[in-house]
Formats: structure tokens, C-alpha cells, sequence
């Protein structure tokens, strides 16, 4: 359904966030985007501007509770809530309005594997009947008949990105695949942590979350859907990066067989031809090569000596890691084009 001949009614749901800061700069600039209403229900009376200074005179609108939201005038819903807290109001609202969900409530296949890698109960197990995986490039056919779309993780997005054609093309084993994967700090929330205060972060670099990221079963459940008996064995090993925004992914997977690099760049060109956001590039990209974008961009290296394909992907977290990609969701649940309010160029320096 096209609603290009009226205002699509937008709200985002968690405003307190980067996240949520950064759907209001893209629907901003949306042609057709109205955002009608920005919640927080610990700020609730102030000015969406007040907690994001960069908004003032631009987007002033005054936050407001979840309940008091006409749930039923809204075209789209923005849940940029934390995890467990999106699915009470996806159970709530689900069937009477497009969602698009940007915790992990729905990431997953179902509530057992969800809460054995989330830790938490889940509340609307019936979700997981209705949500689609909101991955454009994989799942675009779906999300365009969704009610409910489940906007991928940060670090996902790049690693499955990444990895899809090889696997389509069973260029490379399944079980050996390696993800070493760097993020900055807005990764971890807008929440201060020993883990993100400054001292700790200023010129140091660690790994986290090693051999247990809940964001490993994640990217083995979608990268399974291109592997015999759909599993796939990734080893996932997440570092933060002592800068502000953005993620670099590099992966290493053994071979299946002897292939010319020039004919999986060509694969890969050809997987992604018809998919704006995806760049085959013929260097490795660096973070400010995507900053402030919703590029990912994809380079690929045979390592002949080690018979490896490797392959760094490089997206800027905040946006094809999270807004972004759910902007793009919303265009094609929407019946829209899919670039809209999503060509921003990316910021360098």
C-alpha cells in the first residue's frame, strides 16, 4: 500500500536514547514523514529538544507517555525502547499499526532461545508468529507484508551483510567462520557504565562479551537460512573502540573451493546489484567511509596462501546499524521508494 498521497503519521516510542535521536534527524527530512509524537516516560513534559540540544528550533515537539498516543492515527511506530520493554507495547499494539521494533524482543526464532541468550521472560511469545527479520537486502519481500518488523542488531547488520554471498554461493565452510567485530561507544546506549566512562575508553581498546554475545545467536540464525540444515557455526568475538560511532567487521572463513577473487567480487556485485545501500568496494573501507550514512560498505580479499576468504564490512552503527535501517523498513512496509530520507553522504572527516 502506497501512502504517498498524504502525511504518513510517525511516532517514536523512546526518546531518551541515540537511537531514538537519530530516526527524528532522518524522518526529518522524510518527504513524507509527519512525526506526530515523541514519547519518554521519565522526561514526559519536556521538549524533545531539551534532551537533544541539536534539535532546538528544528523539532521542539513536547514528550509525551506512551498512553497518551492515538495508536490508531499512527501509520508507523518507532520502538526505540530497551530490550524486554518493546515487546509489552509491540503485545499491546500489534495489528493496529505497522512496527518497527529496534530491541532484540524479536530478533530471534522464539521465546526459548530468546530468553536463554537475553536472559528475560518473554511476554508476547505470539509476536514471533507476526515479526519479520527487517534486513532489506535478505527479507525484502516480507517486510513489505509486515506489521511488525524486528530491526536487526548493530552488529549483525555488518556481519550478516558480509557473509550472505559467500554462503548463498558456498564459496566458504560454514563452521569456521571467525567474526572479529569493533564497535564505538554509542553501541553500548546512552546509559554512562564503568564499562563507557571516558577513562575507560580514551585510548584503550578491549574485547568484550567473548564466546556469549546474545548477538552471536542472532547472526547464526540468519546466516543459517543459506547453510545445509540451517546451521551455521560463527565464532563472535565484539571489541569497543574508543570512538564515538560506527563499526568494522572483519571476517575470515575457509574456502570450499579454489575460486579467482575476481569472480566473488563479481558474486557478490551481483547478490547485492539491485540493493542501494550495499557498496562492493576494491579497498578496505574505514568507519568515516560510511560515518553519518546508511552505507554498508563490503570488501573482499582470497587469501590464496591460507585458502581464506576475507571480508571487512564496515556501517555506521547509528544508522544502517539501527535507524537507518529501520527508516528503510518503514519505506518498504509502506510501499515506498526505499531511499528516502536516507541519502545523507557520508561525513569525512
Amino acid at each position: 500500500m502506497s501512502l504517498t498521497n498524504k502525511k504518513i503519521n510517525a511516532s517514536i516510542i523512546g526518546a531518551s536514547g541515540y537511537t531514538g535521536s537519530e530516526i527524528a534527524r532522518l524522518l526529518i527530512n522524510h518527504p513524507f514523514v509527519s512525526i506526530e509524537h515523541i514519547t519518554s516516560e521519565s522526561h514526559a513534559g519536556k521538549a524533545f529538544s531539551d534532551l537533544h540540544p541539536p534539535f532546538v528550533g528544528i523539532l521542539d515537539l513536547p514528550l509525551e507517555r506512551a498512553e497518551e498516543i492515538d495508536i490508531d492515527k499512527q501509520d508507523v511506530l518507532f520502538l526505540a525502547l530497551p530490550h524486554g520493554v518493546s515487546m509489552e507495547y509491540a503485545r499491546q499494539w500489534q495489528g493496529r499499526t505497522k512496527i518497527i521494533d529496534l530491541s532484540g524482543d524479536f530478533r530471534l526464532t522464539g521465546p526459548v532461545v530468546y530468553e536463554h541468550w537475553y536472559k528475560k521472560r518473554h511476554v508476547y511469545a505470539g509476536g514471533f508468529d507476526h515479526a519479520v527479520y527487517g534486513m532489506p537486502e535478505l527479507h525484502g519481500n516480507a517486510i513489505a507484508n509486515a506489521d511488525l518488523v524486528a530491526n536487526p542488531g548493530c552488529y549483525p547488520t555488518a556481519s550478516i551483510l558480509g557473509l550472505a554471498p559467500a554462503l548463498a554461493g558456498k564459496l566458504i565452510q560454514a563452521h569456521t567462520i571467525i567474526i572479529d567485530a569493533k564497535s564505538g561507544t554509542t553501541g553500548a546506549g546512552v546509559k554512562a557504565s564503568e564499562t563507557t566512562h571516558f577513562s575507560n575508553v580514551n585510548e584503550n581498546f578491549r574485547a568484550y562479551g567473548i564466546g556469549n554475545h546474545r548477538h552471536t545467536i542472532e547472526i547464526e540464525e540468519q546466516l543459517g537460512l543459506f547453510c545445509e540444515g540451517n546451521r551455521c557455526l560463527v565464532q563472535f568475538t565484539p571489541h569497543l573502540l574508543p570512538v564515538d560511532r560506527g563499526i568494522l567487521v572483519t571476517t575470515y572463513a575457509a574456502l570450499s573451493k579454489d575460486i579467482p577473487e575476481d569472480q566473488v567480487f563479481e558474486m557478490y556485485r551481483k547478490f547485492y546489484q539491485d540493493q542501494p545501500f550495499i557498496r562492493i568496494r576494491k579497498e578496505a573501507p574505514s568507519l568515516k567511509d560510511v560515518r553519518g550514512s546508511n552505507y554498508c560498505d563490503i570488501y573482499l580479499q582470497v587469501d590464496d596462501r591460507t585458502k581464506r576468504l576475507i571480508v571487512v564490512s564496515a556501517i555506521d552503527n547509528l544508522v544502517k546499524g539501527a535507524a537507518g535501517q529501520a527508516v528503510h523498513n518503514m519505506n518498504i512496509m509502506l510501499g515506498l521508494e526505499q531511499t528516502l530520507g536516507l541519502g545523507q553522504v557520508p561525513m569525512k572527516p
